[in-house]
């Protein structure tokens, strides 16, 4: 995995995590549903990027 690609989905993730508290604190669901959906994406590109490595060796 690229080392930029990895650090980019685990930003997503980890700004989605602090999307879901957030929203959570302030009884914000469509903050948290956001949140989510940042998280998703940050697990789908490391998901994508682990296959591509797969593919590499």
């Amino acid at each position: 995995m690229a080392a930029s690609e990895k650090a980019r989905a685990k930003a997503e993730k980890a700004v989605g995590k602090v999307a879901q508290a957030a929203g959570r604190a302030v009884g914000n669901e469509k903050l948290v549903a956001k949140g989510h959906a940042a998280e998703a994406a940050g697990q789908a590109r490391e998901a994508k990027e682990s296959v591509k490595d797969t593919g590499r060796r």
